[in-house]
């Protein structure tokens, strides 16, 4: 409870004063218009999730000089962003960006910070799994001491929790390698251990009665400019994308995936949720026109052959056609990506079953009362 303490000492977290949910009931219909309920959303990851709002130093030690992840500094920018919209929820506010009191923390929190990992490669600039976990799993002990044991199981069983990780630990395996990782790890195994964290912080989050988990895998990182760069000035052979790379997210995903599966067995009342990010990227890179997106390749916003070389250092770099774009920068999706990937995630539609076993609109909608 450390980080906890601090915070109400430090004014970040207000002890309640009867301003907070009402004991009778913690979760809240959310008016959606969609017949949604969910009495809070959080939100683990990295610049996936996060703007850079959530880490303190971003603007200074960034390691791919990118200050943009998110297209226009908008809180609607990324896939979750989009997904607390189709909750009901107007705002998941970051972690070091909360009001200030008790209330605050019942509709959740985003605890992502961009360029997190799932390992902790011996860096302190950004906020790693284990850190982030950490943060939520204090978070709901000072939620749950605020309310009945009754209310607590109904608040945290129509809470609903997303992580979304990987991506950087990818980048550091095949770019950075700042501590050596590829002489360690096989391609295989590094998955696997990336694998068994990631179990272990559903399991985590399962112990502190979490019920509704939301895991999405990485996105095809061998088509993004930068590792397509990389392919352009290495041996490897011309093309789209950096298909050994894709190969070794393909592998995590895969084996993310059939975890998760197995945890069904294990956890029959907990509803997990996988969403292949992979695939719907990919489909869209694959048949661009149909998805009304003209440029698959170079990033939007960047320096360089295709913006390939150096990310986004201002927004008043960036393209004007935006929309048409796959990539922003140097490594993440554009605004148009992230919308058309959440939509899908939500009702399964257009790119279809990137959500599995159900969609996100189902998992919500059995957050419902009977």
């Amino acid at each position: 409870m450390l980080i906890l303490f601090l915070a109400v000492s430090a004014g970040m977290i207000s002890p309640s004063n009867g301003s907070g949910p009402p004991s009778s009931s913690a979760a809240t219909w959310l008016g959606s218009g969609n017949g949604s309920y969910v009495s809070a959303f959080y939100v683990l990851g990295d610049s996936s999730v996060d703007c850079g709002d959530n880490s303190l130093f971003y603007p200074f030690l960034h390691g791919d000089l990118s200050l943009h992840p998110c297209s226009d500094g908008s809180d609607k920018t990324l896939v979750p962003h989009f997904l607390a919209e189709k909750m009901g929820i107007q705002n998941t506010p970051s972690f070091y960006a909360q009001s200030g009191s008790i209330a605050s923390l019942f509709r959740g929190l985003n605890f992502g910070s961009a360029e997190a990992t799932i390992l902790n490669f011996g860096g302190w600039k950004f906020q790693s799994l284990n850190q982030q976990l950490r943060q939520v799993l204090e978070t709901f002990q000072l939620v749950q001491l605020h309310l009945t044991e009754e209310s607590a199981h109904e608040f945290m069983d129509s809470s609903i929790i997303y992580l979304s990780f990987g991506k950087d630990d990818y980048i550091e395996f095949f770019l950075r390698n700042s501590s050596g990782i590829t002489h360690k790890f096989t391609g295989q195994e590094f998955a696997r251990v990336l694998v068994d964290q990631m179990i272990d912080a559903v399991m985590s989050l399962y112990n502190a009665n979490a019920r509704k988990i939301i895991c999405t895998g990485i996105l095809p990182l061998g088509c993004t400019p930068r590792l397509r760069w990389e392919q352009v000035n290495s041996t490897s052979s011309g093309g789209k994308c950096a298909e050994e790379v894709n190969e070794l997210i393909l592998e995590y995903n895969s084996m993310l995936e059939g975890r998760i599966f197995d945890l069904k067995a294990e956890l029959p009342d907990a509803k997990i949720v996988f969403c292949n990010m992979y695939q719907g990227i990919l489909e869209v890179i694959t048949r661009p026109k149909r998805h009304g997106f003209d440029d698959v390749e170079t990033a939007c916003c960047g320096l360089g052959q295709e913006g390939m070389r150096i990310g986004c250092l201002s927004t008043e770099m960036a393209c004007k056609a935006e929309s048409a774009h796959v990539w922003w920068d140097l490594y993440n999706p554009t605004q148009a990506i992230n919308r058309l990937l959440a939509e899908s995630a939500w009702s399964g539609q257009e790119l279809r079953s990137i959500c599995r076993p159900v969609d996100i609109q189902e998992l919500v909608l059995n957050s419902a009362p009977h």
